[in-house]
């Protein structure tokens, strides 16, 4: 469980109303979804609080052309890449990920239709937790601090790994860093 009080610490910049609508939604989703011990709940704190810019974008800001044509994430249609551009508290993105995702939380294929559902709230932590779930992050997290993970030829911390499996690079690293080590010292 977090309180206001302890979000708002770990995320100044955060609106008083997204304060009082996402810590009720992070105590509900983060139990469903055993994120639920330190490590797993700073870690993913920290990941959502930079994806949405401090819980305040839950549609990516560009315009999603740059995922035109990307079949690694299923954009095949014309328009894909603005039709299923981030969206959520992690941006979920690309026709694979709505699909995927559509399947998990309504068990039909409505955000196909209807990507902008992930803005809804609900639906941006539920999205977010859903992601955490599929990439097993919550194993990571249960790793020793001092665990590293090797791919392509490169060697990651246990939260560079984390960020590499929701970002596919380092993105934003100090940021999210920033908040894990705020939510490490918050949370008890």
């Amino acid at each position: 469980m977090i309180s206001n009080e302890q979000l708002k610490e770990i995320v100044p910049a955060i609106s008083p109303n997204n304060l009082i609508i996402y810590t009720s939604l992070l105590n509900s989703l983060t139990n469903k979804y055993e994120i639920n011990t330190k490590q797993r709940l700073c870690a993913f704190i920290a990941q959502v609080a930079h994806e949405s810019g401090s819980f305040r974008y839950v549609r990516e800001l560009a315009s999603g052309q740059a995922y035109e044509g990307r079949k690694d994430l299923g954009n095949v249609n014309p328009g894909d890449g603005v039709k299923f551009k981030g969206r959520g508290l992690i941006q979920i993105t690309g026709r694979n990920n709505y699909k995927a995702c559509s399947l998990y939380l309504y068990n039909d294929e409505r955000l196909l239709d209807n990507p902008f559902i992930l803005e809804e709230p609900i639906n941006a932590a539920g999205s977010a937790c859903w992601y955490w779930n599929s990439r097993n992050l919550n194993n990571i997290c249960d790793q020793d601090d001092n665990w590293i993970h090797n791919w392509n030829g490169k060697v990651y911390s246990k939260f560079e790994w984390i960020t590499v499996k929701i970002n596919g690079g380092l993105n934003g690293y100090e940021d999210r860093m920033n908040f894990y080590l705020k939510a490490k010292e918050i949370l008890t």
